[in-house]
């Protein structure tokens, strides 16, 4: 089974199957993990307000493509010298934090995360959880669509919403969202939301594809692992793939930045396929949407 290596979103912008999450990647740590994934292939980066580290996740962007252009320069533009890199190979996601939910927080927010990112535009704008009582993720939304419209951002969307807060938001909503970024691995599979998503023609992207580590230990995906001679974390982000899944896996080291990205060039069968399904257990590693506000 041929997984493409990109995928379109509901507007037609191209986005990456595997990109690199930097959730819990300390501020300090960022911007050289960011430039090892760089070398390693990847291009592209979840990160959001709430973490903390935009900056240093704008600042490796910033000096590989800035010594991409330098090389150019110096080969008559011949690019040979390096891989060029140009702003659009990139493509970054941050998120709007839920203490700046509603329209004008919003797009004060927004102004703080292209500004650390140093960035001209951002590729995807998250609402990074409904916040459901708070009653302002309609009013965020509307934001966003404002900065969709004004080109400051390529694709919008949600992390964290439930079938009932997506319900909600497509009442008044004109841009339908272009990715749902929620908690989805082996032990939490989401069919519900994923049958959801493809009926609305809304992206389904996985937060913690690993279950934060718990969920390599499983006995089935290390005999999964055993069988295909690969790593438990890649077998997991194959089936996801497989799935169709956009995925962000974290890593803080080069050894697992590059792991995680070599999952293109084996094929879990439909008994493997079969097998992942029924490990199902509805176990979150995250907060329930409902209980953050």
């Amino acid at each position: 089974m041929r997984i493409p290596a990109r995928q379109s979103l509901n507007n037609g912008v191209m986005m990456d199957s595997v990109g690199y999450g930097l959730y819990k990647v300390p501020p300090k740590d960022a911007e050289s993990l960011v430039s090892t994934a760089l070398g390693e292939g990847y291009r592209r980066f979840d990160t959001a307000a709430m973490y903390g580290n935009e900056v240093g996740v704008g600042r490796a962007i910033g000096g590989a493509i800035g010594d991409a252009n330098e090389a150019n320069v110096g080969t008559g533009g011949s690019g040979e010298a390096v891989h060029a890199l140009a702003r659009e190979d990139v493509f970054v996601t941050t998120k709007v934090w839920n203490d700046d939910q509603g329209y004008d927080a919003t797009l004060r927010a927004f102004d703080t995360s292209i500004a650390n990112l140093g960035l001209d535009y951002v590729d995807l704008y998250l609402i990074h959880w409904p916040c459901a009582r708070r009653g302002l993720f309609t009013e965020t939304y509307k934001a966003l669509e404002t900065l969709y419209r004004e080109g400051k951002v390529r694709a919008i969307g949600v992390s964290n919403f439930q079938p009932e807060h997506l319900a909600r938001l497509m009442e008044s909503a004109e841009v339908v969202p272009a990715v749902n970024q929620i908690e989805l691995h082996p032990w939490l599979q989401q069919a519900r939301l994923r049958t959801l998503h493809e009926q609305l023609g809304i992206r389904t992207e996985a937060w913690s594809p690993l279950g934060r580590g718990q969920v390599l230990a499983d006995p089935a995906i290390a005999e999964l692992a055993d069988k295909h001679r690969r790593t438990p974390a890649q077998v997991i982000i194959r089936w996801h793939l497989q799935l169709g899944n956009l995925v962000i896996p974290k890593a803080s080291s080069a050894g697992r930045i590059k792991e995680n990205f070599a999952v293109f060039d084996f094929e879990l069968d439909q008994d493997d396929m079969d097998g992942m399904a029924a490990l199902e257990r509805h176990h979150r590693t995250g907060s329930h949407p409902d209980t953050v506000n």
